[in-house]
């Protein structure tokens, strides 16, 4: 694996983690990514090594996460979009390629839509758009159906970091998977904390919930881009199931509100978690991320408060 940087940014209420991924020395104008709901930054190892030193790849944790799990609230769209200005001020970085994954992907359109000076174009992985069938459905019910399972992982224990590395390469959507066993760990074991035999994963579940409840909302600056920006859908679900988490016609529809502007891509035979970590998935978001890269920049909006 390329190399791994920690960098750490004074945030609100403490300091956020990120790690620079990839080749070579720190670079000013690195990607800026961000993972999903009860994630980590070392989601991104696959894309990272799939540049190929074409890029490098600057992966927050998220508050309540990670590295950053101690950080307090305020979670949500907002505070992550506060927190995403500070990396890229502290980083020095102008105008950013950003790409986001499953809720890294509604953050970054936040982002995006707010703060479009900052950005020079957008990669968005199996996320961003309003989910369908939430219209008229309690919050809580559907947060336990939709999340149901990930919430479940972060009230259990366990014995040893191999009994957590066994737990997800039994997850349905890894069992079989094209998922490096090296980039499982790093992934798994980022995500853990306390000590044996009472590990367990570091992600806040307050976190989790402020953001769930939440996707009654966090869809529409999607709708508002104003920066170029591609899509990349997987066919299937959480638990590789057939149910994709963005719709092949929702994902159509908001790329022809836009034309020009907006892209979809579907990448093939991966699900929710494989579009970024398994092989096959990690090659085509770095294929995105290089396009998005030399795509040329708008004439950048007048600039936003900072």
């Amino acid at each position: 694996m390329s190399a791994t940087r920690r960098v750490d940014i004074a945030v609100e209420g403490g300091t956020l983690a990120a790690f620079r991924l990839g080749n070579g020395p720190d670079r000013a104008d690195a990607v800026l990514a961000v993972h999903g709901i009860t994630g980590n930054s070392q989601a991104w190892r696959p894309v990272a090594r799939s540049l190929d030193g074409a890029g490098e790849l600057l992966a927050v944790d998220l508050r309540g996460r990670g590295a950053s799990s101690a950080l307090p609230p305020p979670y949500g769209m907002e505070a992550y979009a506060r927190d995403m200005l500070a990396v890229l001020d502290a980083c020095e970085i102008e105008r950013a390629v950003l790409v986001g994954h499953s809720l890294g992907a509604y953050a970054v359109a936040r982002f995006a839509a707010d703060h479009p000076d900052r950005v020079r174009s957008a990669v968005l992985v199996d996320g961003g758009l309003t989910l369908p069938g939430i219209e008229n459905v309690d919050p809580e019910v559907f947060v336990r159906a939709f999340l149901g399972p990930a919430l479940a992982r972060l009230e259990l224990e366990f014995g040893t970091r191999e009994e957590y590395h066994r737990w997800w390469r039994s997850h349905p959507a890894f069992a079989g998977a094209d998922v490096a066993e090296e980039d499982l760990i790093a992934y798994a074991d980022h995500d853990l904390g306390g000590e044996a035999p009472h590990l367990h994963s570091t992600v806040a579940t307050d976190a989790v919930r402020t953001d769930a409840h939440e996707l009654f909302e966090i869809g529409k600056p999607a709708h508002r881009l104003a920066v170029p920006v591609e899509m990349l859908r997987a066919p299937r679900g959480l638990r590789n199931d057939p149910s994709p988490m963005i719709p092949a016609e929702l994902a159509a529809a908001w790329a022809d509100a836009s034309p020009g502007l907006r892209n979809v891509g579907e990448v093939a035979d991966v699900n929710h978690y494989t579009v970024v970590m398994g092989a096959t998935g990690a090659r085509a978001v770095a294929q995105a991320i290089v396009r998005a890269a030399a795509t040329p920049p708008t004439d950048p909006p007048l600039r936003s408060a900072r």
